[in-house]
């Protein structure tokens, strides 16, 4: 039910509740109307503000245009997403730096020791998946603020991805999306969620 015709507490209107959280879907199939460099120019400029840790800001996006690119892509994406891949508009590849420290000076600047702190490379690579699906998550939103559908997948085959858009070795897939306006019979029907009370403890 759309909470434009209910009561709300919240400072985000009801529409827009609406559009980011309650109507929003996982896109199966799309329309071939193109997704713009400028309409994700938007969505970037919003989705950059998500919090992560000393500011570190570890996402980075390959954005698959090409048609031989989306043909590699296709090739390691399980079987029932493939179709879906190799049709969207647009197709991100959602990865972590796992050198995002070598940036901290710049966008940390509060403290000048906050490179030494992940010099530690097991420590900088969880630092920087976690920081990262942060991200993927404003990211998601910020589709979804642009009135596209978002369809993020991770039934692929992150190291055979890795080696093929990544081989320098300092970036980690995460998650493939798929971007656009939704098509025909693009929604599974709505799964349950969780109520209040089965997720929210007060101690």
């Amino acid at each position: 039910m759309s909470t434009a015709q209910s009561d709300t507490r919240l400072a985000l209107a009801a529409e827009a509740q609406d559009l980011l959280f309650r109507e929003a879907r996982t896109a199966n199939t799309f329309t071939d109307e193109p997704v713009t460099d400028e309409q994700f120019r938007e969505i970037y400029e919003l989705a950059k503000y998500a919090p992560t840790s000393m500011n570190q800001q570890p996402l980075r996006i390959v954005l698959v245009r090409t048609p031989e690119a989306r043909g590699r892509l296709v090739t390691h994406m399980l079987d029932n997403n493939k179709p879906k891949t190799a049709t969207a508009p647009l197709t991100a590849i959602l990865a972590a730096d796992l050198n995002f420290h070598d940036h901290l000076p710049t966008v940390f600047p509060h403290a000048p020791d906050a490179k030494d702190y992940f010099a530690d490379p097991e420590v900088r690579a969880h630092s920087a998946r976690f920081n990262a699906l942060i991200q993927v998550g404003y990211f998601i939103l910020g589709i979804r603020a642009a009135g596209l559908a978002a369809g993020p997948m991770n039934g692929f085959d992150a190291a055979g991805v890795d080696r093929d858009f990544f081989p320098a070795g300092d970036l980690a897939s995460l998650v493939v999306v798929n971007i656009g306006k939704p098509g025909p019979d693009a929604w599974f029907p709505r799964s349950p969620r969780l109520t209040y009370d089965q997720v929210v403890t007060v101690v």
